[in-house]
């Protein structure tokens, strides 16, 4: 088998096992919890600024591992917290599909902060909400040591991607849906 027609099996599998998986287990509110916490503090120790853009929303969602897998058809899901005053309130799953040239698996966590009581009243509101159809979401680009200054932000809902492993290019969140879950 060439190289290339060997990479694209492994990715088609991993994401095969990956797409079935992801509606076979489910995530303990305890290990939710956990790992939201690992996800903000990560956050903050890579990032100058995310504590006070965190205090400053008034609500915000941390997925701290969302899968992504993809070859030519892709899907993305996780569970997480929505926190308001430091406290979780409820879980969601996020989950989106794509279609077009991709290929590849990757975590990454994601954290997407209400800068408004009306952002967040609507989100909280909706029974699914999608980004693109409900609401938009302003990404912010961050790396390792990086800063954010939350006082040039002005967008009402702003999300930032970040702790990323794999090999899979793609920052956006278009077209992802957002659902409560019961844990």
């Amino acid at each position: 088998m060439r190289p290339t027609n060997f990479c694209r099996s492994v990715v088609l599998v991993a994401a095969s096992y990956f797409l079935a998986g992801c509606s076979v287990f489910e995530t303990s509110a305890e290990s939710i919890e956990l790992g939201a916490n690992d996800a903000i503090e990560i956050f903050k120790d890579t990032i100058d600024g995310s504590e006070i853009f965190l205090n400053q929303s008034a609500g915000y969602l941390v997925f701290p591992r969302a899968l992504r897998a993809g070859l030519g058809i892709g899907a993305e899901t996780g569970e997480g917290v929505l926190r308001i005053n430091g406290k979780t309130v409820d879980y969601f799953r996020i989950t989106s599909g794509s279609l077009g040239l991709q290929a590849g698996a990757q975590a990454r966590s994601i954290i997407i902060c209400f800068m408004s009581e009306n952002s967040l009243n609507d989100f909280r509101n909706s029974s699914g909400w999608r980004v693109g159809v409900d609401g938009s979401v302003a990404l912010i680009d961050v790396g390792a040591g990086k800063t954010i200054d939350s006082q040039n932000v002005r967008d009402p809902v702003v999300g930032f991607i970040f702790n990323s492993s794999g090999l899979m290019a793609n920052l956006t969140l278009e077209g992802t849906r957002f659902t409560k879950i019961v844990r």
